[in-house]
């Protein structure tokens, strides 16, 4: 029998753990803005699912006497509780102790709760903020990480790993974030670096702000790191738990499929008048993604990163897809380093994650430049069809407009494994767009005619109209069919019925060599 005294001791233990650090540093918290680990946990999961695994565990360091400072739960609140009734692991530094850095023993236990993830086939959400390593427990504190590097190397393709830093991130800790498939970030209150301004001012003399260097905005529309960005934390998680409703719990399952509440056979009329008649003149992508697909569920990925591509999930009929897009607003839609990066990690995600790929193309090619070039595009865009060509999963592509080059071979053409390949009638296909193909072919013609100007638009004409159009690669099997905008949605809707029993033998090997 448990006596009374027994019981009040093991409370007293667990309300320790709950306070963290003491409640002014909750205060403190409090004050800048940021909720505490507990209490992201608790807005984040469903009401009453938490359940908490290694409260009690503490440090066992006596370096720097810190065998004097203990507390219960040693600045990371683990476990595991549900988001919708779905299951998932989750794990929050507790910055109120120690400044949620990382030890031994936090190491233990975020690993312990990846490890659970993995045996049992279920996401892992990390909610950051901690000063980093904790500097007093010394190799410990190296190894701790690395650890953790290993479990989320290992968990990549296997279960959805999904990191929210709300508070710093910086030096090695940043790798693990890096590591997993989507990243938010709180503007203001969250940052990442390797580095911090003072070591960098001291080295290079550079004076920058933390917000200059690793903040929210920073990292959403320069670097990539970030996909999404939130004004304050509650919105963040929100999107965190929107995120979760479109993956599978695990790489054996199939992503959710809700109840449709968008008609399979809306054929909206209004896609007719998307396309400009100018074959020079921008639109707006999402004007056909929002037509195509059910209303409202588009869910833009890095929305601010690479514009001249989208990415983002959205859903056919209930069922969970991803989009990829050339945005003819930005750049014209051309294939640069940045685009090809962010789509090339997106299209390796969902098909990680049995999520099928639907591609809406408008490419005039890859972006010229010297930049460009020295910077590598060449490998760069290699990622891109890489990533294509690879995926297993089923790939539908709708040509809107131009589709040149070696761009339309890159952006799911069907000869590197597209499975079902439209053109609208406003569809371009052919090597390149028809005044640069009439200056090359015709060059000395042009050069001799009268009115060189006149003959170069005669010429541009006839280009259009013989090669410049979807009639040929519909002749030749490379598009299945040239279809009406409005036929988009219905179309897409029952080729994903047919392909939804795809399965794919790949060849026997450990892994292809993705030119990195």
């Amino acid at each position: 029998m448990v006596d009374e005294e027994d019981l009040e001791d093991l409370r007293d233990r667990k309300r320790a753990a709950e306070l963290g650090g003491g409640e002014e540093r909750i205060e403190k918290q409090h004050e800048k803005g940021k909720m505490t680990a507990r209490e992201r946990v608790d807005y984040f999961l469903d009401d009453g699912s938490f359940r908490e695994v290694d409260t009690l565990r503490e440090h066992r360091s006596t370096n720097f006497d810190m065998a004097d400072e203990k507390y219960p739960g040693d600045g990371v609140v683990v476990g595991f509780g549900t988001v919708e009734g779905r299951q998932v692991a989750v794990f929050a530094h507790d910055f109120t102790v120690f400044g949620g850095s990382l030890g031994e023993v936090f190491a233990q236990k975020v690993c312990k709760v990846m490890d659970t993830a993995m045996d049992t086939g279920v996401p892992v959400i990390g909610l950051n903020d901690s000063a980093g390593a904790r500097i007093q427990e010394g190799i410990d504190s190296l190894a701790g990480y690395a650890d953790i590097f290993h479990r989320n190397q290992q968990a990549s393709g296997v279960i959805p790993q999904i990191s929210a830093i709300m508070g710093p991130c910086a030096g090695g800790a940043v790798y693990s974030p890096a590591i997993t498939d989507f990243v938010l970030m709180v503007e203001d209150t969250s940052h990442m670096f390797i580095t911090g301004p003072d070591v960098i001012e001291t080295v290079t003399g550079e004076e920058v702000t933390f917000d200059e260097l690793g903040g929210a905005g920073v990292h959403s529309s320069e670097s990539g790191v970030a996909h999404f960005t939130r004004a304050d934390e509650e919105a963040a998680l929100d999107d965190l738990r929107y995120l979760l409703s479109y993956l599978p719990q695990n790489n054996m399952e199939d992503p959710p499929r809700v109840g449709p509440w968008d008609d399979p056979d809306r054929a909206d009329e209004a896609l007719n008048d998307v396309v400009p008649s100018a074959p020079q003149k921008p639109y707006d992508m999402h004007d056909v993604i929002d037509r195509v697909v059910d209303e409202d569920s588009f869910f833009e990925v890095a929305d601010r990163y690479a514009r001249n591509v989208l990415t983002g999930f959205a859903r056919l009929d209930g069922r969970s897809v991803g989009i990829v897009a050339n945005q003819p607003r930005v750049n014209a839609g051309t294939l640069d380093i940045d685009a090809s990066l962010k789509g090339a990690r997106f299209v390796r995600f969902c098909d990680a994650f049995n999520i099928p790929i639907c591609t809406f193309v408008d490419v005039p090619g890859f972006m010229p430049g010297k930049d460009q070039e020295h910077g590598g595009i060449i490998k760069h865009g290699a990622k891109l069809l890489y990533a294509f060509s690879e995926a297993t999963v089923p790939l539908l592509t709708v040509i809107t407009r131009k589709a040149y080059g070696g761009a339309y071979d890159v952006m799911a053409s069907k000869h590197i494994g597209a499975d079902v390949n439209y053109a609208w009638p406003t569809a371009e296909i052919a090597v390149m767009g028809p005044q640069g193909a009439v200056n090359v072919l015709y060059r000395k013609e042009l050069a001799e005619a009268e009115d060189a100007e006149a003959r170069r638009q005669e010429l541009i004409d006839d280009y259009r109209e013989t090669f410049a159009n979807p009639y040929k690669a519909a002749e030749r099997g490379f598009v299945d069919d040239v279809i009406e905008p409005p036929e988009t949605r219905p179309r897409l809707i029952q080729d994903l019925e047919m392909l939804s029993r795809k399965r794919v033998d790949t060849p026997d090997r450990k892994h292809g060599n993705i030119p990195l």
